[in-house]
């Protein structure tokens, strides 16, 4: 169905990486990273990344930060609008596939190699192989798919679940709730939790105390925490990943993800560091009266930032394993 070489492209509001998958069953190779702000729309940013490549592609696999409707997408967190038979026609392409990008991060979770993975929570059980499994991560927004596995075949279910309300627990996070910023006049899973969220904790942490916030971004806050284990910025990242580990335990009772949960995003593999597995996983569980649900239910931190990639380059070499409508999605 993919006739081979694949472009593989993952778009986010911040990057965008392009890759190539020159046979079924071979690794992808990346070849260029471009910063999504520079390019007016994917076509100019397709154009640019292939006059680095010599082999030119047959079909595409793209997923994208933001909701899929058939054969188009819009970007959540930036400016651009994909049309994938504009983008077939445009670069002779035979036929291609757009994903959203935890869609995409979902159906990669088979293609995950071992050593991309690390555990948290030494007491946490084995993934159990055939239940449902669910992938999330924070970067420029925050990402939520899931996967259902049936009769060998994998199926995505996709989730916008980065925009549901979001509420506070405890009396930390009771006393900064009132000062975080609102986004479209709410606080959402990923105003609070997504790169600009960090900020955003920060900032609302900070008032709460009668501080006022130095100029800081997510980079700033991090290197500093890092650097400081007894600084303010420590403890909004404390604070930051308790939420993170609360809303990961959300979704799994939500999904019955029994499989397991896989932390992944742009965030999370920098302050891998600092995250305290027996802290997290009390927030995890935390979830009377299924709590003995949640103790059952395996986390673990995925450390290759282009894992889906692979995952990708896998659908292009065996799309029958994956329950994709390619009827209604593919672009020719």
């Amino acid at each position: 169905m993919f006739a081979h070489p694949v472009l593989i492209v993952d778009i986010g509001g911040t990057n965008s990486r392009f890759a190539l998958a020159a046979k079924p069953g071979a690794d992808p190779v990346i070849f260029e990273r471009l910063q999504t702000k520079d390019f007016g729309d994917p076509k100019a940013a397709v154009a640019a990344a292939l006059k680095t490549l010599k082999e030119k592609p047959k079909s595409a696999i793209i997923c994208i930060a933001g909701p899929v409707v058939e054969r188009r997408a819009h970007l959540t967190n930036a400016s651009w609008g994909i049309d994938g038979p504009e983008l077939a026609k445009a670069f002779d392409l035979e036929t291609g596939l757009l994903l959203n990008d935890f869609e995409a991060q979902a159906l990669s979770l088979p293609a995950l190699r071992p050593e991309w993975l690390k555990q948290i929570g030494e007491s946490a059980p084995a993934t159990v192989s055939n239940g449902p499994r669910v992938i999330l991560g924070p970067g420029t927004g925050l990402g939520i798919g899931a996967l259902l596995s049936v009769e060998g075949r994998n199926i995505p279910v996709s989730s916008e679940s980065c925009h549901i309300d979001f509420g506070p627990v405890g009396k930390e996070e009771e006393s900064f709730w009132p000062h975080l910023e609102r986004v479209n006049g709410r606080i959402t899973t990923e105003s609070a939790m997504s790169g600009p969220g960090l900020v955003r904790v920060h900032r609302a942490r900070l008032i709460a105390k009668g501080m006022s916030m130095p100029p800081e971004d997510g980079i700033a806050i991090v290197n500093e925490a890092l650097s400081n284990p007894h600084s303010e910025e420590r403890a909004t990242i404390n604070a930051y990943i308790r939420l993170i580990a609360r809303f990961a335990g959300d979704i799994a009772i939500t999904f019955m993800a029994t499989g397991g949960v896989t932390l992944a995003g742009g965030i999370l593999p920098r302050i891998a560091s600092m995250i305290d597995k027996g802290a997290f996983r009390q927030a995890f569980e935390d979830k009377a009266p299924v709590d003995a649900l949640t103790r059952r239910i395996t986390t673990r931190l995925l450390m290759e930032p282009d894992a889906v990639l692979y995952g990708m380059a896998a659908i292009a070499a065996n799309p029958e394993r994956y329950a994709i409508d390619y009827k209604s999605r593919s672009w020719r």
